[in-house]
């Protein structure tokens, strides 16, 4: 093998070895997959209500504790840098032995008896996050709130839904009881709980957590409960500090009095929220969008989605991928989105939930505006006027024909959708009925474009018809009369005559073309005229050339006939034996009737 082959094969290894696996697939097949688990308030701005400097230097004191009070008190300035306690304190990096805190505005000497109530704290995330717990770290030795509310928004701060309560007074604080039990009605309801008093202080301070899912029944079933699914979805998280934690709550208003000056607010060193990029299981990471940016310097973040889906949570199929339902990744199934099955003559389509019940949950996709002239669910036929043209493929642009029906021969513009054979007007044939049938002739009507020719027999074309090739003489025949071809009493009472006999040959006839003389050995004589002289023996049988041409009726040489027939048929033809005219019967013989024509005899005496 050359060198440069070799390096190449030896790139392309490296590279499909430096080139990680796709998480959403596994042996190629789609597979559930889901984005990392981050704080995703790294980074991210907090708006605060309340911040301490900003209109001025402040001095903030940390409430009596063991150390002289000189070494509890700073100064809080927004315009100096080493001076600041501004929100971006809350979501940067947590270093225990460095801290850094957001700090509120204090409270004057004189509103001691109104403390800082309802501070917020607003932190917007940038995209929907399943959220696993929310976590805040106070400064040591700062005051700790006593009641404190979080709440959620899942439509980037357009609405907000309570998410926890923490309160030494659930009930008075916030109207709700004291660790309430959580059922399967209302596992979207928030709680309130006094247990946050219970954390205690450490060389970090002192923290609050609280965990989304934390005694929620259906917490074990995640993936099927979209009650839970809605429940952890957020967008943006605000804490609000609602009443301050005193030293004695029996004498609360004397507590404030005697607190010292700038020790009544709060101080967070870090604000913490645990969870994944929504993605419904179809994205593996979240990257940032394009030239967007939300309001505050928010970065704005989307899935970078798979298994065909769309949107910035993959709550969607991407266009053209309708043949399924949209539906949440799970560990069974990854639910991935199908292309409609348009056959390459559609760029739309939509979703049917009933014809996707009717196939059996397998396709459900219905394709919009067919090109092409195609038409159907799936594009899958010729539309009207059009028929498919057997030698393309139905995915061929030009896998149908038009009908080109002839605007006179046709009695309508839709053909055939197989074989493109438009419907034709009496006496008018051809594929696109562009022409008149044998036996017609075109007129100058619209509405019968074709007529009939007037048919004209020849005794050479009846007598060819006799020996068996009907040749051109029986083309435009008519049906035969279904009376010719049953024997019954009255059928038998109204002729004049009944003989069987054979026909043994043809012979020159010597009344023109209109009739053809046929040799009759008469064998059996059934029923005669009174005066008749039929006998037994070799006769004359003229039929019409053109009813012998039509086989109408059917004579063959050398086979026997039972003949029923009238005698003044042949008088007023004025040929001398058996005429067979329009009521004369002709049927061939059967063995069985010789005993049914004796029936017949005994019988026929009742006739007249």
């Amino acid at each position: 093998m050359p060198a440069r082959a070799v390096a190449l094969l030896a790139t392309a290894a490296l590279a499909l070895a430096a080139t990680p696996p796709d998480p959403c697939l596994e042996d190629g097949r789609p597979r559930r997959c889901i984005p990392d688990f981050v704080n995703a308030a790294f980074g991210a701005p907090v708006v605060a209500s309340s911040i301490c400097g900003r209109r001025g230097p402040e001095r903030l004191c940390d409430p009596p504790g063991d150390q002289p009070p000189e070494n509890s008190c700073r100064v809080c300035d927004a315009a100096r840098s080493d001076r600041r306690h501004p929100p971006t304190h809350l979501t940067d990096l947590n270093n225990p032995h460095d801290v850094t805190c957001w700090r509120s505005a204090p409270i004057p000497p004189t509103s001691y008896d109104s403390p800082p109530d309802n501070v917020s704290l607003t932190l917007s995330l940038g995209k929907k996050y399943e959220l696993t717990y929310v976590s805040l770290q106070f400064c040591p030795k700062a005051a700790r709130p006593d009641s404190v509310a979080i709440y959620k928004s899942a439509d980037n701060g357009i609405t907000w839904q309570p998410f926890q309560f923490y309160s030494s007074q659930c009930r008075r604080v916030y109207g709700r009881p004291n660790k309430a039990t959580v059922t399967a009605a209302n596992e979207q309801e928030a709680r309130c709980s006094d247990s946050h008093r219970l954390t205690g202080e450490s060389s970090g301070g002192a923290r609050l957590a609280f965990s989304t899912l934390e005694g929620r029944p259906s917490a074990a079933n995640f993936d099927i409960s979209p009650v839970l699914q809605d429940w952890v979805t957020a967008t943006d998280v605000r804490v609000v500090f609602n009443r301050l934690h005193m030293v004695n709550e029996g004498d609360e208003i004397d507590n404030k009095k005697q607190a010292a000056p700038g020790s009544q607010h709060y101080a967070v060193s870090d604000f913490a929220v645990g969870g994944r990029c929504k993605c419904n299981g179809h994205a593996s990471r979240c990257v940032p969008m394009k030239g967007e940016a939300g309001a505050g310097g928010v970065t704005q973040l989307t899935c970078e989605c798979k298994h065909n889906t769309a949107g910035r949570d993959c709550e969607r199929c991407k266009p053209f991928h309708f043949d399924r339902p949209w539906g949440r990744a799970t560990a069974r199934d990854a639910n991935e989105c199908k292309e409609c099955n348009c056959n390459g003559h559609a760029r739309r389509c939509r979703f049917n939930m009933e014809l996707y019940k009717l196939s059996g949950r397998a396709s459900g996709g219905v394709c919009l505006k067919c090109r092409h002239y195609t038409a159907g669910r799936h594009c899958h036929y010729c539309r009207e006027g059009y028929y498919r043209d057997p030698t393309k493929p139905i995915t061929h642009k030009k896998a149908c024909k038009p009908c080109d029906c002839h605007p006179v021969g046709a009695s309508g513009k839709t053909c055939n959708q197989t074989s493109g054979q438009c419907p034709c007007k009496d006496g008018v044939t051809g594929t696109t009925c562009n022409r008149c049938a044998k036996g017609y002739q075109q007129s100058r009507s619209h509405i019968a474009p074709c007529i009939r020719i007037p048919r004209v027999v020849t005794a050479v074309q009846a007598m060819e018809a006799v020996d068996g090739d009907p040749g051109r003489a029986a083309e435009q025949c008519g049906r035969c009369r279904a009376a010719a071809r049953t024997l019954n009493l009255n059928k038998f009472c109204s002729r004049d005559y009944v003989i069987m006999g054979k026909v043994v040959g043809r012979e020159a006839s010597a009344a023109g073309d209109q009739w053809v003389r046929l040799a009759l050995s008469v064998q059996a004589v059934y029923k005669r005229a009174p005066r008749s002289r039929l006998r037994r023996g070799a006769t004359a049988l003229h039929v019409r050339a053109a009813d012998l041409a039509c086989k109408c009726p059917k004579i063959k040489i050398n086979k026997s006939y039972l003949i029923l027939g009238v005698e003044k048929e042949g008088v007023s033809a004025g040929l001398p034996g058996l005429t067979v005219g329009e009521r004369t019967l002709l049927l061939e013989w059967r063995d069985d009737w010789h005993r049914r024509i004796r029936r017949l005899q005994r019988r026929a005496i009742n006739c007249h």
